[in-house]
């Protein structure tokens, strides 16, 4: 099957999806769990194949993104039930106005129609997205990365079987079977076919996709993410929330990349950041973090030196950039030039000084004495995720359920015409 003969046939199932009530999209997720959980041992064997492909061609920390196991198997089906117990987004009446001449006008959610997703080495997002957009009445059109085909391929072929189960198309989930570049770049200009596209990767497919695309595009996913330490900051608590924005899982979009210090602390900051990110996960036998600063760090600990665009990447690594700031003001606007309007935290103990930051940060989640990492569906207690949009127009941060739905308003009258 070709990427347009799918692409026909989702557009076809579109039209029934829109018509699933509430227990049947219910009964629906809880069937696809099932069998993902009763498929466990397929997906694991698939995944295990993408992963030998993919060593000496992914770093530690991608190949950490591209493997599963049966805790993160489990992890993305618990997240499907709670999506499964979230209120139905479709149907919803936004507003209702009877207007003078007698005219009843609603504002009345519905399904997007076909969403596409082109996205690269995370197999979950396969399960995450499909449900997101089976709950909220889409069809899904998949286009996974060549690194997670299989794994992916394994999780639609049980997510289908689960469909089945309860009697309905196969065609509301749909993986391209073709992970190149001509059918990403085939979606991106499918116009009466697909109804909203959603790139969930690094820059350069990101940037693909808005500069390239002829059908609706949401900016999704890059995250030059920020820690300011003001001075007025808990050490404790600083070095214990840059550790972990840092080191719990640094492939991911919400992982800090660069920390910014109040160059009145940094003396007494930095070497205990050194001290816990690099020697400490050393010595414990883990990878300890690459320190990258500014002229001012580099007079208070050893480390390499910041190029010029290190304050500009999203290293998805154990790597940090690290600069000295005079205060708050300093912190908001080297975070304007160089963010990409992700997620940005400050850790301080001044209220005056919170205040400041967060009036002054436009980015889709602003932190206060919390890591960066909990920009995340689940944890925003969205069940999932498709993807943290960093635009501003129609979708901002963490995408959920009520993301993927537009409104068309019902007019209902008795017999009036316009004079």
């Amino acid at each position: 099957m070709t990427t347009r003969q799918m692409l026909i046939g989702a557009k076809k199932a579109a039209a029934s999806a829109m018509l699933l009530d509430t227990d049947t999209k219910n009964a629906a997720i809880e069937a696809m769990a099932r069998a993902i959980e009763d498929n466990i041992k397929t997906i694991l064997c698939a995944n295990a194949q993408d992963m030998e492909k993919a060593k000496g061609k992914l770093s530690a920390s991608m190949l950490d993104r591209l493997k599963l196991d049966e805790k993160r198997i489990y992890s993305v089906t618990a997240g499907m039930r709670k999506v499964m117990e979230l209120p139905d987004p479709v149907g919803r009446t936004l507003s209702s106005e009877k207007r003078p001449n007698g005219l009843l006008i609603e504002k009345i959610t519905v399904p997007m129609g076909v969403v596409a997703i082109i996205y690269e080495s995370r197999p979950n997002v396969t399960a995450d997205a499909a449900v997101l957009c089976f709950k909220s009445s889409n069809v899904c059109v998949l286009r996974c990365g060549r690194d997670s085909f299989l794994s992916a391929k394994a999780i639609v072929d049980a997510m289908r079987e689960g469909l089945e189960a309860v009697g309905l198309k196969r065609e509301l989930i749909n993986l391209v079977p073709d992970p190149s570049r001509e059918s990403a770049a085939e979606l991106m200009k499918a116009e009466g076919l697909v109804d909203l596209l959603i790139p969930r990767g690094g820059a350069g497919l990101i940037k693909s996709c808005v500069e390239n695309a002829t059908v609706p595009c949401i900016r999704t996913g890059t995250g030059i993410c920020h820690i300011y330490v003001d001075k007025s900051a808990d050490i404790g608590m600083a070095l214990d929330i840059i550790d972990n924005a840092k080191c719990q899982r640094p492939s991911v979009c919400n992982a800090a990349e660069v920390l910014l210090v109040h160059r009145d602390i940094l003396k007494e900051l930095m070497p205990l950041v050194k001290k816990r990110i690099c020697s400490d996960r050393e010595a414990k036998g883990l990878c300890p973090v690459k320190l990258l600063g500014d002229d001012e760090v580099r007079r208070v600990i050893s480390c390499e030196a910041a190029g010029e665009g290190d304050f500009d990447t999203e290293f998805l690594d154990y790597i940090l950039a690290v600069k000295a700031v005079s205060g708050v003001a300093e912190a908001v606007e080297h975070i304007a030039e160089h963010s990409t309007g992700h997620s940005e935290a400050i850790l301080s103990r001044d209220e005056a000084a919170i205040n400041a930051f967060v009036g002054g940060i436009d980015s889709a989640a602003v932190y206060v004495n919390a890591s960066t990492r909990f920009t995340d569906g689940g944890e925003f207690g969205l069940g999932c995720e498709m993807g943290i949009a960093t635009q501003k127009l129609h979708a901002r941060g963490p995408m959920g359920l009520c993301e993927l739905v537009s409104y068309k308003y019902v007019i209902k009258g008795n017999g009036q015409i316009r004079g």
